[in-house]
C-alpha cells in the first residue's frame, strides 16, 4: 500500500533535495516494510535486481556507499581493489547511521549526512528504473542510473571487471 501525500519529515526533506535536480523524480512512501530488497520489490511488484540496495563499507576506516541491484552478493574483494585500500568491511549499524543519517533498511544514496564516496554499481543499467530508499525502511524513489550518478555525484563502477 503506498501513500499519496508524503507524511515523514525525512521523506519531505529528501523530496526537497529531489526536486533541487528538477528531473521529476518523486519519492514513493508506503505503509509495509521495504527494509530488505525482497520486502521493497514485494512492495513495489518488481524484481529483487531492481531494487537498488545501499551498503556502506569502511575502506581502511573510510566510510563508501556502494549502490548495487537487490540481487547482487557484493564482492568486498573487487571493491577494495576499485577504492585502492589494504582492507575492506561492511559497517556496522551504528556506524552507518552515524555516517549516513539512516538507519540500516532505509539507507538512501541521497543527501548522505557525512562525506561519503559514493560507488554506482554498472549492473543497475540492466534496468530502465530502479528504486532506491529514501530514508526510511517505508520508501523508494524510482531513478534511472543516469539519475542516480547526477543526484548523488557517485562514480559508475563495474565490480565484474574491476573498473
Amino acid at each position: 500500500m503506498r501513500n499519496e501525500v508524503l507524511t515523514h519529515p525525512i521523506h519531505i526533506e529528501i523530496q526537497k533535495f529531489l526536486d533541487s535536480f528538477d528531473l521529476g523524480v518523486k519519492i514513493i512512501e508506503f505503509k509495509v516494510s521495504t527494509k530488505t530488497s525482497e520486502l521493497a520489490a514485494s512492495a513495489l511488484g518488481v524484481e529483487v535486481g531492481q531494487i537498488a540496495k545501499s551498503m556502506l563499507l569502511m575502506a581502511d576506516e573510510q566510510p563508501v556507499l556502494f549502490v548495487t541491484c537487490g540481487d547482487v552478493k557484493i564482492n568486498t574483494n573487487r571493491i577494495r581493489k576499485l577504492v585502492g585500500a589494504r582492507k575492506i568491511k561492511f559497517a556496522d549499524a551504528e556506524t552507518v547511521e552515524r555516517v549516513t543519517g539512516y538507519p540500516v533498511g532505509g539507507v538512501s544514496p541521497f543527501k548522505p549526512a557525512g562525506n561519503v564516496k559514493i560507488l554506482l554499481d554498472k549492473t543497475m543499467d540492466r534496468y530502465e528504473v530502479v528504486y532506491a530508499a529514501a530514508g526510511t525502511a517505508f520508501s523508494a524513489v524510482p531513478v534511472t542510473l543516469g539519475q542516480l550518478e547526477e543526484i548523488t555525484g557517485g562514480e559508475i563502477v563495474d565490480t565484474e571487471t574491476g573498473e
